[in-house]
């Protein structure tokens, strides 16, 4: 268990933040990003929701894969094919595909003490 968890979602600049499109539940538990399915807005909303939630035990990082696609980002493709966005918590790939605070909450929650 630790302290505090890191986030790090990767995708491209202009990708959805996820495979669904908005609806008026807004089942990813995020409503400043919408209706625009844009990640970087969702990446920002995520952002602010997790502090709310979790303070300063979670810190959160964007890898933009326009540019081109770091080392360790082709290793997590080849090892285990995740869809994108790509969502790792403290380095480990998290099984979500999409940014939901619900989802990711689980896996942040496995990590704290």
């Amino acid at each position: 268990m630790s302290k505090t968890v890191t986030i790090e979602v990767i995708d491209f600049k202009d990708a959805a933040c996820g495979p669904f499109p908005c609806d008026e539940n807004r089942t990813c538990g995020l409503e400043k990003c919408a209706p625009g399915e844009k990640l970087l807005e969702a990446f920002d909303a995520l952002d602010k929701r997790m502090h709310e939630i979790y303070g300063d035990r979670v810190t959160l990082s964007l890898t933009l894969l326009d540019e081109g696609v770091p080392e360790y980002v082709k290793k997590i493709v080849e090892e285990h094919q995740p869809p994108l966005p790509i969502i790792l918590v403290n380095g480990n790939v998290a099984p979500v595909g999409r940014i939901s605070v619900s989802q990711i909450r689980t896996e942040v929650d496995k990590y704290l003490d």
